[in-house]
């Protein structure tokens, strides 16, 4: 059996966000490379203009296996 884990960050175009394990996390830390915003009011994430989502699947049963970069739009 082979697990697929995701990893997410935001990239923006001068700064790149680090891999969070969750979309949740991710969305909470964007704030800090200038990604986005939480509205306080709604909690939806804001994305800045030139704000991207990129998702990382990686399978995690064996060591040096293989990852997919998906690139999403925020």
């Amino acid at each position: 059996m082979t697990i697929v884990m995701q990893r997410y960050r935001f990239i923006t175009p001068h700064r790149t966000g680090k891999w969070y394990p969750d979309l949740d996390t991710a969305k909470r830390f964007a704030c800090e490379i200038g990604a986005g915003f939480l509205d306080s009011r709604t909690g939806r994430f804001v994305a800045y203009v030139g704000t991207r989502l990129e998702v990382m699947k990686a399978r995690g049963a064996r060591q040096g296996s293989a990852a997919e970069l998906h690139k999403a739009p925020a």
